[in-house]
């Protein structure tokens, strides 16, 4: 059974909260009027990678599944409905559902019996899905679907100006770079692979550290803005073919200053200042070129005053300059770059964990340095 979905338009919800407390607070209001809804789960789509990945959620009945990703090709249904733009009601789960994915076995194992799927998106572009679940047998009639509409256009409205923003500030730097003629050697795919890898190390660590789902996807969406104050840093600087020399050294440093400084003012223009998520985003900027020694600038901070987010930043960071072409120099081999990794662990400069990470994933790293390859000149 399908429902079209509706074209409602409704204004975000508090945003003095993460966005899984928000969702949270948004179950407590659906519940009052559709007790039967046990759970609500957001998944994100890249369609840089294909992958639909689990995000948010809200259960109040069985165990959320988290840190799951899925090709979307893999599922013909799920790709139907990003095509059509339709929702999807199963009334029977156990009869319907065939126990193939991971994610089907986790479904079954919840004893959820109906679910009601919609398409996320913004305009024309796709964004997701929202998955409700019920524990009661072809729950999702049609007055109930209406209802859910109504919540979920909330829901993928708050999600939606959440991503935006980082997009615009996104856009708006490599504008700002290509206004002022910088050519900065840290491509777009330095900064895909930077967001990849600090995917994949944050997924890692995940437990160690108690990352939700959300903040991994934000350490994910974040990660490309860790040097957003280099559109202060002239080209000369910037490009030098060699050794940096101390008075341009000590210019090149203040990028991390600017950077703060730019994120600050556009979280205050945006009215973000006070989301939970904000000051993630400002320790990936202002700290990832601290080390765990003392040695990092600007603030020369240790151990674990440097937040987990901004280590794993600086390792993934670490790692790409290391395997990339830069203007100085040819890239590193894989291996040789892991060996200068354990030696800065060695050194006590950089997270072992993060390190760790990376090694535990050769071949998932590989694929990530050879999908997001720079293309040659």
């Amino acid at each position: 059974m399908y429902a079209q979905q509706n074209n409602v338009t409704l204004s975000p919800t508090d945003v003095s909260h993460s966005l899984s407390e928000r969702l949270q607070n948004l179950h407590d209001s659906i519940l009052e009027r559709m007790p039967g809804v046990c759970r609500i789960a957001c998944a994100l789509y890249d369609n840089r990678t294909d992958l639909l990945k689990t995000f948010i959620n809200s259960t109040r009945q069985g165990h959320a599944i988290d840190r799951y990703e899925y090709p979307l090709a893999m599922s013909y249904e799920l790709s139907e409905l990003k095509r059509t733009n339709q929702c999807r009601v199963i009334n029977s789960i156990a009869e319907q559902v065939a126990n193939g994915s991971e994610h089907s076995k986790w479904l079954l194992e919840q004893n959820y019996r109906s679910s009601f799927t919609i398409p996320m998106t913004n305009g024309q572009h796709f964004v997701g899905f929202i998955f409700i679940d019920s524990v009661e047998d072809g729950y999702f009639v049609e007055p109930i679907q209406r209802d859910l509409l109504l919540f979920t256009k909330m829901i993928t409205l708050t999600i939606v100006t959440e991503i935006s923003t980082v997009h615009a500030l996104l856009a708006t730097a490599k504008a700002a770079k290509e206004f002022a003629g910088l050519r900065d050697f840290e491509t777009g795919m330095h900064l895909e692979r930077m967001a990849q890898l600090s995917r994949l190390i944050a997924k890692t660590i995940g437990d160690k550290y108690q990352f939700s789902d959300e903040t991994i996807e934000h350490i994910y969406l974040f990660a490309p803005l860790h040097d957003i104050g280099k559109i202060g840093i002239p080209d000369n600087i910037l490009l030098k073919p060699g050794k940096l020399e101390p008075h341009e050294y000590t210019l090149m440093k203040e990028h991390v200053i600017k950077g703060v400084q730019i994120i600050t003012q556009v979280l205050e223009d945006y009215e973000l200042s006070h989301l939970d998520d904000s000051k993630l985003m400002r320790n990936i900027v202002a700290y990832h070129h601290e080390m765990l020694d003392g040695s990092g600038y600007p603030h020369g901070l240790k151990g674990n005053e440097i937040p987990i987010e901004s280590r794993i930043i600086t390792v993934a960071d670490i790692f790409d300059a290391l395997t990339s072409t830069r203007p100085y120099k040819k890239p590193m081999p894989i291996d040789d770059a892991y060996q200068e990794l354990t030696k800065m662990v060695t050194a006590g400069k950089i997270d072992p964990d993060c390190v760790q990470a990376l090694f535990d994933h050769q071949q998932h790293v590989e694929v990530i340095i050879t999908k997001f390859g720079d293309s040659p000149d």
